[in-house]
């Protein structure tokens, strides 16, 4: 008989237990408004769509990249603890490729995305729009693609052209959504 209401009073504090758990949850969670989502929407596409205003030149990258990223990717983007930004141009086709912003990437205003989007590592989306124009540009100097004194900014950035952009195919899916 002891094991029994032993048994019985085990499961019912189990029971009250579950009950109370239910009424003190911290309910998490809502449903998302366009408001949210438009905060997300963010992407910079390759030619240039999504672009914020602001703009940047190389000479104002380069104190904004020796304090944000230069500990990560070294002084001039070759020697850091993390990847390589500059050099490497005409390796690609080699048995050794070394892939950066010059010998590699396709489009600047992909590069002007990520660095928005997930630098500085420590804390992405940090620096502001200026700020990401003008690193875009100091990385594009460093690259030897841009001139020191370029202003780069939503309506130049895009005609940038990389040195490997004519290896890659980008293609706007809009003419495909269009009956």
């Amino acid at each position: 008989m002891f094991k029994q209401l032993t048994a019985f009073s085990i499961i019912g504090l189990s029971v009250l237990g579950l009950a109370g758990m239910a009424a003190t949850t911290p309910e998490l969670g809502r449903k998302l408004t366009d408001t949210d989502l438009d905060s997300l929407d963010v992407a910079i596409l390759p030619d240039g769509q999504g672009l914020p205003q602001g703009q940047g030149t190389a000479a104002e990258g380069k104190p904004v990249y020796a304090v944000h990223c230069a500990s990560c990717h070294g002084v001039e983007g070759m020697d850091g603890l993390h990847d390589r930004l500059a050099g490497g141009v005409g390796s690609i086709s080699s048995s050794r490729p070394v892939k950066t912003l010059g010998s590699y990437w396709p489009y600047a205003t992909t590069v002007f995305d990520y660095v928005r989007r997930a630098m500085p590592f420590h804390f992405p989306g940090s620096l502001s729009d200026d700020e990401v124009y003008a690193v875009t540009a100091y990385l594009l100097f460093l690259n030897g693609i841009v001139d020191e004194s370029r202003v780069l900014s939503q309506t130049s950035l895009p005609e940038v052209k990389m040195p490997n952009q004519g290896n890659f195919f980008w293609r706007s899916f809009e003419a495909e959504a269009r009956p």
